[in-house]
């Protein structure tokens, strides 16, 4: 963790760091991750509880038969709360990795749907001024997750009905759903609350560096994350596997950058009226005259 940290440390644009409840932080080392975050000088801009890596939770967290391991799931949420108000953080990430299933007539749809809005809003309630960021997936660990795609995210969102319950879209979960990420933040109004930033091929979630694959379309989702007035952070959910982890993390970052340069010299006024005007020929020039091709 000290290495890690020193590491983190020296990407200049880095400015905050996810943490996971029980991995990273428990009772007895709060205070020793708060210093060490302030000496390197970053923020913990999201507290996730483990709900998919523990054993106990691996036929789900909030939708099992099994009511104890419920009340569990619930607890775990409450608790990784409470240590995101201790550092100074005002959000959860919540995402049902293992809440969902794999075969036919294996899920209970309309019971697990009632669980997932009544113990995310029992979670919500809690602390009010912790936002619940329910992150969606497609699939794995699960063949099929619930929570997998925008469209059912905010109807979750809609029917828990609470103000610090939103959604957080990772670019890479929504591009394996087949979305275009671009529509899927238009879709959410003012209840979008976080981003992860990663990029893939569709078929998998690689997490890979930022603009290795999409660069127009994560220039569109750079340019309605403005349009709808997102100002929250810009979160990297990378896994440089073989690559070097501080220059892939510096390499991410230079690509939103430098994509979020290319929109200020296209201008927003042009942009719209590209949008509006529907001309995908004049969309093209723009794009490969602002590329410089």
């Amino acid at each position: 963790p000290t290495r890690r940290s020193s590491d983190l440390g020296t990407v200049e644009e880095l400015k905050g760091i996810e943490l996971v409840g029980t991995w990273h932080v428990n009772d007895d080392n709060l205070q020793e991750v708060k210093s060490t975050l302030d000496r390197v000088g970053l923020e913990v801009c999201m507290m996730v509880p483990d709900m998919w890596a523990s054993r106990r939770f691996g036929s789900g967290g909030f939708t099992p038969r099994d009511e104890k391991v419920r009340r569990e799931a619930v607890e775990e949420v409450k608790k990784t709360m409470d240590w995101a108000g201790k550092l100074g953080c005002d959000k959860i990430d919540l995402w049902f990795g293992q809440d969902g299933y794999d075969y036919s007539f294996q899920g209970n749809f309309d019971r697990a749907w009632q669980q997932l809005v009544e113990l995310t809003g029992e979670c919500a309630d809690y602390n009010p001024d912790i936002k619940i960021c329910v992150e969606y997936k497609i699939k794995e660990p699960r063949t099929h997750i619930y929570i997998n795609t925008i469209g059912k995210t905010l109807l979750l969102v809609n029917e828990i009905d609470r103000d610090n319950v939103g959604v957080l879209i990772d670019s890479g979960h929504a591009l394996a759903a087949g979305e275009n990420v671009a529509e899927s933040i238009a879709l959410t109004g003012n209840k979008l609350f976080y981003m992860h930033f990663n990029d893939n091929y569709r078929a998998w979630d690689d997490d890979m560096m930022v603009g290795s694959v999409h660069i127009i379309e994560t220039l569109e989702m750079l340019y309605w994350l403005k349009r709808v007035g997102y100002g929250g952070w810009h979160t990297l959910d990378i896994f440089p596997y073989r690559e070097d982890g501080v220059k892939a993390v510096e390499e991410s970052i230079a690509w939103i950058k430098g994509l979020l340069n290319v929109l200020e010299k296209i201008g927003e006024e042009k942009i719209e009226k590209i949008i509006c005007k529907g001309d995908a020929t004049a969309s093209s020039r723009m794009l490969r005259e602002a590329f410089c091709l």
